[in-house]
């Protein structure tokens, strides 16, 4: 957990919403200078701040709506703080809670250097990387469509497997093998659905792989260099990240990752393990899939899991294995080398 400690001469918290946001606004002695409820617009935001503009820090919870008052501060060079919602909802918890109250501790908190900070996610990547995550929405979406026609095929015991429904040439006459009407329109249904996600997902990333190459082709096409890591992992990972300098360790890197668990320990006992939300979920699920991805037509690396199987287990073992090829990224980013499959694997 990282805090916001600098020091300003004014300090303002904001309850951030759609169409209003409760600004208060902190002297240095902890004096209330300015708080009330107003609409959320930026000549207006301009407008309140401006007296303090001299030496003043903006501070508000990470939720969706942060980008436009994010670049808004940058635009003007006004610091500005993005507070983790997770910790600062263990910190400031209390009894009663509105607009007014949340304003007023985002201000006290930054005013104590006690705010736990997110990272500002630079405008210039961030809207490839709301795009890839949305590609990798629909994707999901599709992937569901698959299921439910495998699942009906085994509903209804077919003799004939359907064989890889992914590939389009596969999809020929799927629907005429049921016999009720009724099925084969569920069937055509999802087929046309899958089509129209087809239609939409192929375009898009090409469109997402021309705009990586311009923002960092070296990182991406050194992401690639890991077994099992192709064009959307290498996108996933390189998008959620963005700049690995922002992590001092690779630990930072891995915790960051959802790849370590975190203990819970007090008097030198143990109580299991907290925090499975705080980290970037994106990053836990690329690193899961390159795990298993590592190991297709990797006879050095299915060795190496059937090792820690014997010692873990293999669910924990591919865990081992997803979190390995963490902190392999990691060093591969921040030295811009290669993967080495022999150093990887202790050759």
């Amino acid at each position: 957990m990282k805090f916001y400690n600098k020091q300003h001469k004014f300090y303002c918290g904001i309850d951030l919403h759609t169409k209003k946001m409760y600004i208060c606004i902190l002297d240095a002695e902890g004096n209330t200078l300015l708080h009330r409820n107003m609409a959320t617009k930026r000549e207006v935001f301009l407008k309140v701040i401006a007296p303090y503009k001299e030496n003043i820090v903006v501070a508000v919870e990470c939720m969706f709506t942060w980008y436009w008052i994010a670049d808004l501060c940058i635009e003007n060079d006004i610091p500005f703080v993005l507070g983790h919602a997770l910790y600062m909802k263990a910190i400031h918890g209390g009894k009663a809670k509105n607009d007014k109250i949340d304003s007023h501790k985002i201000a006290v908190l930054l005013r104590g250097g006690m705010i736990p900070v997110s990272y500002v996610y630079p405008a210039k990547m961030r809207a490839t990387r709301d795009l890839l995550r949305r590609r990798n929405h629909l994707m999901r979406k599709r992937a569901e469509l698959y299921a439910h026609i495998q699942n009906t095929r085994h509903q209804y015991n077919l003799d004939e497997p359907l064989g890889r429904i992914a590939k389009p040439q596969n999809r020929d006459g799927i629907a005429e093998r049921f016999q009720e009407p009724s099925v084969q329109k569920n069937i055509e249904v999802d087929l046309a659905m899958i089509e129209a996600y087809d239609q939409i997902l192929i375009p898009l990333e090409r469109e997402i792989i021309k705009t990586a190459k311009q923002h960092d082709p070296v990182a991406y096409a050194l992401l690639k260099t890991i077994p099992g890591v192709g064009r959307i992992l290498g996108l996933i990972i390189l998008y959620e990240i963005e700049d690995i300098k922002r992590f001092p360790r690779v630990q930072d890197f891995v915790s960051y990752s959802r790849l370590v668990k975190s203990a819970k320990e007090s008097n030198g006992k143990r109580y299991g393990s907290s925090g499975k939300k705080i980290g970037n979920a994106h990053l836990k699920w690329a690193f899961s899939e390159a795990a298993v991805l590592f190991l297709k037509g990797n006879d050095a690396g299915k060795k190496y899991l059937q090792k820690l199987t014997n010692k873990h287990g293999k669910g924990k073992a591919l865990s081992i294995l997803a979190h390995k090829l963490g902190r392999a990224t990691y060093y591969i980013l921040k030295n811009k080398t290669a993967f080495d499959q022999k150093k990887f694997l202790g050759q």
